[in-house]
């Protein structure tokens, strides 16, 4: 290839498959560890440690050959409980490091890996002691439910062709079928090499100003998704925790802070628990932050009556499919026992369909509507 010849950097490229499948593979073998020992008595601290160390240890066995290939975390671990929506990942310090989980406790935990910049995120929702002999039921049954029904109906519709504003509504008549509602602006986002938060988005439970600016657009072949469903028991607002920010991302604003206090990470988001000195770190961000240097990822949460469920996952919009790379617990009605059910006759025809392409179908209706 010459210099001047610019690299593939799609799916359509067999090569960036690969890395983005080798960055699932650990994502995935992280975040079952981090579910596994969401065991009562368990410290959220250390969950967000054993997590971020799992990523670091799968990577290590990952293209081991490619010396100057980028490899780390594209989303440090989070362990966010009950109300509590996402982004929680304490450090020793900060209050509620020491919070330890509790029988009945619905855990949110969110963790991902890059590979040259390729990105798998994963997020998946667990009950504390929850069993066959012991399911799920109540408010938390249904927000996990209606996360998880909502999920695959948006695998479903990123299929080329169609619109992010129509995977809107789809997701608000799932999701509402459990007496829950989706967190009001909550995106979902192309992904692309060393970023996660592409222009191309779909928005769940949009307010009417949302819903009136929000930009229309169209899914196509060899694009990549972040699929971020988080659903609430409550009525979709939530607010900005009390909870301490450890989780920013580098914007790529240049500003010459006056504070030299910036530790070196690349374009993902990343925790202050990565930084050696947290104090000085945090005193630079107050700078950064308001140059717009760094993006904040504030910890936001219901009320305490309230459940908030989530499903995270990236997804490869391919000629043959839309294919979910990454995933935590595989969803179990023996264990999430919800009394309630989508009874619209669209949306479970949707949830009936295949998330891979007919091709066939695909040719016939083309040539119709060329014929027309």
């Amino acid at each position: 290839m010459s210099s001047d010849t610019k690299a593939d950097t799609t799916i359509a490229n067999n090569d960036v498959v690969t890395k983005y499948k080798a960055a699932a593979d650990v994502t995935n073998a992280a975040i079952r560890k981090v579910l596994a020992a969401c065991n009562e008595g368990a410290k959220i601290l250390d969950l967000c440690k054993l997590g971020d160390a799992a990523v670091e240890a799968g990577l290590s066995t990952q293209y081991t050959k490619a010396k100057k290939l980028s490899k780390g975390l594209a989303y440090p671990t989070s362990v966010s409980v009950n109300n509590v929506v996402c982004h929680f990942a304490p450090l020793e310090s900060d209050p509620g490091a020491d919070k330890t989980l509790q029988a009945g406790d619905v855990v949110k935990v969110q963790i991902g890996a890059h590979i040259d910049g390729y990105a798998a995120v994963a997020g998946n929702t667990v009950v504390v002691g929850s069993s066959e002999a012991n399911p799920v039921t109540g408010k938390a049954a249904d927000a996990i439910a209606a996360a998880h029904y909502a999920a695959e109906t948006i695998q479903r519709m990123l299929k080329p062709g169609n619109k992010n504003m129509v995977v809107t509504d789809h997701v608000q008549k799932v999701v509402e079928s459990f007496g829950c509602k989706p967190i009001e602006g909550m995106l979902c986002h192309e992904q692309k090499k060393d970023v996660l938060d592409g222009e191309k988005q779909i928005i769940l439970n949009p307010n009417p100003e949302q819903r009136k600016q929000f930009q229309a657009c169209e899914f196509n072949e060899h694009e990549v998704y972040l699929v971020d469903v988080f659903v609430t028991s409550g009525d979709g607002r939530t607010k900005q925790s009390e909870l301490r920010t450890t989780i920013y991302k580098k914007t790529g604003t240049n500003y010459k802070l006056k504070m030299q206090s910036r530790a070196s990470f690349g374009s993902f988001p990343f925790s202050l628990r990565a930084c050696e000195d947290v104090r000085k770190i945090r005193m630079g961000l107050i700078e950064c932050c308001k140059m717009n240097v760094v993006q904040a990822y504030d910890v936001f949460e219901d009320r305490p009556s309230e459940v908030v469920a989530q499903v995270t996952f990236t997804a490869l919009v391919t000629p043959n499919g839309v294919t979910r790379i990454t995933q935590g617990l595989a969803f179990d009605e023996k264990v999430i026992k919800t009394d309630k059910k989508i009874e619209d006759k669209d949306a479970l025809a949707l949830l009936a369909t295949s998330t891979k392409i007919n091709k066939k179908k695909a040719k016939k209706t083309k040539a119709k509507t060329e014929s027309a």
